[in-house]
Order: structure tokens, then sequence, then C-alpha cells
């Protein structure tokens, strides 16, 4: 049993809050923390009503270390969740070993004034991490997370190596507004309009914007198109997966999405460039995403499923083989249980999931890791227990 002290209040904190809540005999006490209080006391009651558990909720500016290490201090958390910003990594991590508590994310830094997300700002903390005792799990959220770990279980069960991995995510929900993104606005639409990479005999391939398409039959919820993304997990998985000849990311988009997406570029409002305006500065994006719905408000409103998963292929004794392991998840399901979209759920359950495994000690080894370089038997298990269920096809 232990403290956990959670950063950040948006869709995917107010999942973690809930869900954390729904295993006291791990996490015993919750302290909720966010710049925004009102956002933290809103979650705080639904918890109540919801699970009937009292959390603890705080004011913090997680910008300012000296403001995360003083809550922390106060706090005394055995493990820190960050669900704050990717801009807030780096001050979250650097409070954490000021503190000498444990540290977990579910996405990689990425800079304010640079549309570019990699590990490699967060893996030279390794060390200070190692030196001091403490474990700093890195993407334990879905898409990165989940998939890293399916990765590990096809590894460790169905290969001796894997070739070839296709990781598709897929949302089919409908939130009935003309456009809306299903996380924080700002962090979408960088991720999104960004060039397009994947890995392939040893070098990394870039392409243009969603221009590569795959028409995929996903289980349940039918044919879409998928759109070739970079993705973060592609990263540490081209590392840590030996044996890997390609990787790629693939992400569904509507054709409506896509329209407005491409009138907001034509016109400059998805640029992170500052612009004067009436004798201020303003970024577009920043201005965009104050227009757009927050997309934890998108909750009761949200109808249909996403479907998450990898297809791999490779040799299992001297034969060839291929597999898909994917998850299905309802929106309306999510929100009857945590009041948030599934998009949130699949971010936040993952997250509870990985501070779990290291308050319980199965994960717990000090230093900076992926999901991917711990035993995935653990961790799959725990995705059945708390509403992520998955399964696995073999596949032709």
């Amino acid at each position: 049993m232990a403290k956990v002290l959670i950063i950040g209040a948006g869709g995917v904190g107010s999942v973690v809050a809930h869900k954390c809540a729904q295993v006291p005999e791990v996490f015993s006490e919750i302290v909720l923390a966010s710049r925004t209080l009102s956002k933290c006391e809103a979650i705080r009651d639904s918890v109540k009503t919801r699970t009937g558990r009292e959390i603890e909720v705080a004011r913090v500016d997680a910008d300012q270390v000296p403001e995360l290490v003083a809550l922390i201090n106060r706090v005394r958390p055995a493990l820190v969740l960050n669900l704050a910003l990717p801009y807030q990594d780096l001050t979250i991590m650097e409070a954490c070993l000021a503190c000498g508590v444990d540290y977990l994310d579910t996405a990689n830094y990425e800079p304010p004034d640079e549309a570019r997300f990699s590990y490699t700002w967060q893996w030279p903390y390794h060390d200070r991490f190692r030196e001091k005792g403490l474990t700093a799990l890195l993407g334990s959220g879905f898409d990165p997370g989940v998939t890293n770990v399916f990765c590990a279980y096809a590894a460790k069960h169905y290969f001796d190596e894997i070739h070839y991995i296709d990781i598709l995510d897929a949302n089919a929900g409908d939130h009935g507004h003309p456009f809306a993104t299903n996380f924080n606005p700002e962090i979408n639409i960088r991720e999104v309009t960004a060039k397009g990479r994947y890995w392939e005999n040893g070098q990394w391939v870039e392409t243009e914007p969603l221009v590569e398409k795959w028409a995929f039959d996903f289980p349940v919820i039918g044919p879409k198109n998928a759109y070739l993304m970079y993705h973060e997990e592609l990263e540490s998985l081209v590392k840590n997966i030996k044996g890997l000849k390609r990787i790629r990311f693939w992400m569904t988009f509507s054709d409506n999405y896509l329209k407005h997406l491409e009138v907001l570029q034509n016109v400059g409002m998805t640029s992170i460039e500052p612009v004067m305006f009436e004798g201020r500065e303003i970024v577009p994006l920043q201005f965009l995403k104050a227009l757009l719905p927050d997309p934890a408000s998108l909750g009761p409103r949200t109808k249909g499923k996403t479907c998450i998963g990898n297809i791999m292929e490779g040799v299992k004794d001297g034969k060839p083989r291929k597999i898909y392991i994917y998850n299905i998840c309802d929106h309306e399901e999510c929100f009857r249980e945590v009041g948030s979209q599934a998009i949130s759920y699949t971010t936040g359950v993952p997250a509870m999931i990985g501070g779990m495994m290291i308050l319980r000690g199965a994960w717990k080894k000090p230093g900076v890791f992926n999901m991917e370089q711990f035993d995935p038997d653990p961790f799959m298990e725990q995705l059945n227990l708390h509403g992520l269920p998955w399964e696995i096809r073999e596949l032709e």
C-alpha cells in the first residue's frame, strides 16, 4: 500500500484518479494536483461519488521545479504519476530526483517551441535515476505503452525473432462536433501534422504527413483508412526488440477530420510560430486550442469503439508466424465507469497499471526504462482485470 501523487487534471488524469481509487490495496492514498484547482476538485467529487473514496487535491505549476519539489516534499508520495503536458516531463523528473521519488509518464518530452518528440531528452536521465535507486517508467499509456508490452509479450511467448511490426490505432467514435481532438488539441495537431517516419532495414525513412494509407478491416469496427505516422514507441522498440526489419505506426482519421485539418493548416492556424496580433504575440495553435472543445468534455457525447493493436510477423522454431494482438474499447462503457471517453480511458488504465507494477515491485528497477524492457506477463494479466482485455489472432 502506498501514497501516490498524480499531476495533471485533464481527461487522462481523471481516469487515472478513478482507476487508482478502485484499487485501494495498492493505492492507499491519492493526491491529485494541477495548475487549475477547480479541475482537481471536480475529479475529486466524481471519485467520491463513483468509488466512495476521498482523495486530496492541490495546486501546482508543473513548469516550476521549486513548486513541484515543495509539493512532493509535503505529500511524500512513493510514486509520481505524470499526466501533465509532455512539455513538463523534464521538470517533473528533476523534482522526483530532488525528492527521491519514483516517476511515471505516458508521453515523451516535447519542447514547446519545436514540433518534435523524442526520448533523447529523457534517456540521459538513466544514470541519475539509477544512482539514486529510483525507477522512471516512460510511456505507460496505450500507444506508447500497451503496444510496447504487446511486442514484449509476443517476443517472449510467440516468436524467436520478430521481423515486422505494424501498430494500428483506430478510433471509430463519434462525438458529434464538426471538428474536435480526442486528447490535448495542441499535442494532437502537432503530432498529426508532423512528417511520417518508419524504420526499415536499419534506417529511418521519412514521408510527407499522412500520404501513406492502408485500408484495414479492423475487428468489430470494420474497414477504416489508416495513415502512416511517426509515433514515439517506434524509437524505443527499434532499440529493444531484436531482429526487427521494419516497424510502422498507423492511425485512422475520418475524411471530415482530414478536411478540417487541411483548411486549418492552409490558413496557418496549426503553426507553432508566434505571430503579432493587436500588439501582442500569440501562437496560432494555442489560440486554436482555446477555440476547440475540451477533450475531457467529449465523454458524455461520444459513441462507438476503439481498436488498438499490433500485427507482428517473424519466426518461431524455424517456421514463419504472424499474429495480431489487440484491444477493443467502448466509449460509452468507459463513460459509465469513470466519466471519460475511451481515448482517455485507454491511456489512463495502463498508467494506473504501470504504477501498480512499480509499487508492487514487479517492475522496480533503478534507472529510466521503456515498457518493453520489463516482464510483460504481470502487466498483461492486469489489463484483463482492469478494463482493457486483449485478444490474439493467428494470421496467415
